[in-house]
Parts: structure tokens; C-alpha cells; sequence
């Protein structure tokens, strides 16, 4: 209880370099037990409106910070995360209800996050383009470099509110960009206390904004034009809609996904159930990387069955500030009532429950599903949810059609050591990246992360994310 009484208190927009009360406050509970965690201000139309004017004065600033400055700053803020670990590490398992071991580790990513771009900071590169190519062009080249693109809007999600709103924040100051964050409402808290960390290592007040606001009033962030690029981590329905919407801005989507492993029959069948279990139930499931589906090969399937029983019955489910748990609560009452929805369909239809059971609460036990039909939705689209479903297969390459068979693309995952295998799923998987001899939830930060389809458009991962915000820009010489 003490915890909690620590983070009671209330927060306010910042912007400007302030938090401004604004009077109208929501509550945030914790998932767990409702709880309270923190009473929010929420941003209003003004305080939206003075976030992207203070974005749009700053970028004069911002653009010619040198890059050993915006390198300082980066480092400090990442420097500012460490030494707040388990400060925030606790706020992420009160407002998120994620474990706090794993909520650490969150922590843990969101500093590296930031040193990675401190380094990406100093390596914007151009290039020298010859010009040469025609007779009449002798001693022409150009310069070619990149430039910070502008004020920039980040949307993030429930799921990792520290290092999601990181990578966001974190590209856009290496790249010279101020920019606006609206975090999920669930979790604002996070996102709040990086603002005041990112402003403590010296970027300027009008650079960075974090704005809890209502999905009306943070129309601007979207539609106005002074936004250079929007960049959205949510749900697929959410994130087309606002790409119709954002007009000539720049738009990144990290959308859903409706991971698919396959577990050949030369894997290491051991190593591969200690990864699925990590892999499909971290976090509850809910993050876009979790294993969904699994297409074990029928000639290990008893063993793989046998082994991710065992190991999914030994998770421990409950209180997130308990340091023994490995699964909490899924976020809120609705996305519990989808999950008992969904697999109660999967029964229905004569799908078989290998392990977990009925929910208690948030609380849905880790469940293992087998026989699902692949046009059920517990298969078929994005369960979100401690639940991973079964399926054999006697030909791997009926087993890589199907693991392709989605709408999703976001990453898949691949348990054999025969490099054909390994070429046909790479060629023929359509998703943004495959983990070979590992599971889809794999991604270290500064890789290349995005998907394909209904999963996204353009990339995380600091380098990645930073070409994503600067511009090509030509210079040309003719040497007379």
C-alpha cells in the first residue's frame, strides 16, 4: 500500500516546459485491483493548440542544435531513466499492471533506447552524388544530407508506456525535431515523468510536449498541417483511420499483429517451449509480438505440447508488485470479456484446452488452446491475451503458408537449423521480419521493427526511425 500512496498526487499536461492544471482530471487505477495510481489534468483544445506552437517556435532551436549537443542531451536522459529505475519501473506496474520484474526491464530498454540514439545522433550521414553522367555536366556534384523534418506528433499505447513514448521521443530529438506526445489514457503517468526527465537534460522547453488528452481535442495533432509526421503505435482500425485523416504529413503506423511460429522437426523442442512461454505470455500477451499461433511439426508435437504445459502451469498469475509474478492482469474489463468471448468460441467449435482455465477478474490464466479452426478469431486476428494456439503440421512448407495466412505481417518466428527452410519461410512470409531460431516477440531497439499489411507502415528502431523523420536534401556544385 505504501507504493501506492507514493504515486497518489496529481499531474498536469507539460507544455512549455510546465505542467499546466487544467482542472479537468480523470482518475488512473491500476488494472489489478482499481486502485488509484494518479488523478490526471487532461489537455484541453488550448493546451493541444500551445503544445503545437511552442513545437513549431522550437524547431528553429531544435534544427541547429550540433549533433555532440543533441548527443549530450540524449545520453543524460537516458543517464535520467537509470537512475530512476525502480521509481519508474513500480509506475509502470501500477498503471499498466505489468509485472514488475518485466516492468523493469521496460526500464532498462527505454535507457538504452536513448543512448542508442545518442550515438545515431552523431551518424546522421549524407552522401556525394557525381553528376558526371552526361556529356556536358564535367565538375558537377552534388551533396545530398539530411534535415531535420519538423514538429513531429507521437500517439503511443497502453502496453509499453515508457519505451514506446521513448521511441518516439528519442529519434525525434536526434534528428533535431521537437515534438507532441498524447499517451494512451490508461497510462499517462510514464510519459509525464520522461517529459521531466527530457527537459532536466537541457532540450528546450517548447521541444518536447506530453498531452493526456480526449480523442477530439488531440484532433490537431493530427489534421493540422504545422504537423510534419504523426507517428502511431495502436490498433490497425485506429491507425488507417488517422493516416486518412493526417493530409500531407508524413505518417508512421506500428499496428497490430497475429504472430505465427513454426517449430520444425529439428528443433531444439526444449528451447523453443522455454521461448514460446516467454514469448506468448509476457506481459499477459498483450503486446503486437505475442505468440499467437504456433505450427509445431508432428513428429515433435507431443513432446512440444508436453513441455509448453509444463512450463505455462508453472507461471505464476497475480499481484503485479509481487516480485514471484510472471503474468498480471489484462488492462481492463473489456479486454477480458473479448478474451473469454473469443476462446469460448474456440471451445464451442471444438477446440481442446491444454492448459489454463477460467478468468478471475483481469486475471485470465495462461492458456494453451489446440484444434483451433483458423477462420476462428482466437486464430485469425489479434487475441492480445495470455492465450497461444496449437496446431501440427506434416510438411513445413503447408505449415509457412499458413503462418503467412494472415492480414497481420507485424513478425514471425522459425525453430530449425535447415537453411532451405530458413530461405522458403523468409521469401514467402510476408511480414516486416522473421526470428530464426527464436520467437516473433523478439526485437532489441535499435533493429529495424515495423510491419507489412494490416500491420503498419514505415519503421521503428533508432536509425530506422530517424530516416523516417529528416528529409533529403540536394546541394549541387558546378566547379567553373
Amino acid at each position: 500500500m505504501a507504493v501506492v500512496q507514493a504515486l497518489l498526487g496529481e499531474l498536469a499536461p507539460i507544455v512549455g516546459g510546465r505542467a499546466v492544471e487544467t482542472g479537468d482530471r480523470y482518475e488512473v487505477a491500476s488494472p489489478y485491483d482499481g486502485s488509484p495510481v494518479a488523478s490526471v489534468h487532461r489537455a484541453g483544445a488550448a493546451e493541444i493548440e500551445a503544445a503545437i506552437a511552442g513545437a513549431v517556435n522550437a524547431f528553429d532551436e531544435t534544427r541547429r542544435l550540433p549533433a555532440w549537443r543533441r548527443s549530450e542531451v540524449l545520453d543524460a536522459v537516458g543517464d535520467g531513466i537509470a537512475a530512476r529505475r525502480e521509481e519508474l519501473g513500480r509506475t509502470i506496474a501500477l498503471e499498466a499492471g505489468k509485472p514488475l520484474k518485466t516492468a523493469r526491464l521496460e526500464v532498462d530498454r527505454a535507457a538504452f533506447t536513448f543512448r542508442v540514439a545518442a550515438e545515431e545522433a552523431r551518424r546522421i550521414y549524407g552522401e556525394i552524388v557525381p553528376l558526371d553522367w552526361l556529356p556536358g555536366n564535367d565538375g558537377r556534384v552534388a551533396h545530398v544530407r539530411r534535415v531535420p523534418l519538423g514538429p513531429i506528433a507521437g500517439i503511443s499505447p497502453f502496453n509499453f508506456p515508457l519505451n514506446l513514448v521513448a521511441h518516439k521521443v528519442a529519434p525525434a530529438l536526434a534528428a533535431g525535431n521537437p515534438i507532441v506526445v498524447r499517451p494512451a489514457s490508461q497510462t499517462p503517468v510514464s510519459a509525464l515523468r520522461l517529459a521531466e526527465i527530457v527537459l532536466a537534460a537541457g532540450w528546450p522547453a517548447d521541444g518536447i510536449a506530453v498531452v493526456p488528452s480526449s480523442t477530439a481535442d488531440a484532433r490537431p495533432l493530427v489534421e493540422d498541417d504545422r504537423i510534419k509526421l504523426l507517428t502511431f503505435t495502436g490498433s490497425p482500425a485506429v491507425g488507417w483511420g488517422l493516416k486518412a485523416r493526417a493530409g500531407r504529413k508524413r505518417v508512421t503506423l506500428e499496428l497490430g499483429g497475429n504472430a505465427a511460429v513454426i517449430v520444425n522437426d529439428d528443433a531444439d523442442v526444449d528451447y523453443a517451449a522455454e521461448r514460446v512461454t516467454w514469448g506468448g505470455y509476457a506481459y499477459a500477451g498483450q503486446a503486437c509480438i505475442s505468440v499467437q499461433r504456433v505450427y509445431v511439426h508432428e513428429a515433435v508435437y507431443d513432446r512440444f505440447a508436453r513441455e509448453l504445459v509444463r512450463r505455462v502451469d508453472a507461471l505464476t498469475v497475480g499481484d503485479p508488485l509481487d516480485e514471484e509474478t510472471d503474468v498480471g492482469p489484462l488492462i481492463d474489463d473489456d479486454a477480458a470479456a473479448r478474451v473469454d468471448e473469443w476462446v469460448a468460441e474456440a471451445v464451442d467449435a471444438g477446440a481442446r484446452v491444454l492448459a489454463g482455465g477460467p478468468r478471475s477478474g483481469r486475471l485470465w490464466r495462461p492458456t494453451v488452446l489446440a484444434g483451433v479452426r483458423e477462420d476462428l478469431r482466437a486464430s485469425c486476428e489479434e487475441l492480445f491475451a495470455p492465450v497461444v494456439v496449437l496446431s501440427q503440421f506434416s510438411d513445413v512448407s503447408a505449415a509457412i503458408d499458413a503462418a503467412g495466412n494472415s492480414e497481420y505481417g507485424l513478425q514471425a518466428g522459425l525453430f530449425t537449423n535447415d537453411m532451405r527452410v530458413v530461405d522458403e519461410a523468409f521469401d514467402r512470409i510476408d511480414v516486416g521480419g522473421l526470428m530464426v531460431n527464436d520467437v516473433s516477440t523478439f526485437r532489441i531497439d535499435h533493429m529495424p521493427y515495423g510491419g507489412v499489411k494490416r500491420s503498419g507502415l514505415g519503421r521503428e528502431g533508432l536509425r530506422y526511425a530517424i530516416e523516417e523523420m529528416t528529409e533529403l536534401k540536394l546541394l549541387t556544385f558546378n566547379r567553373r
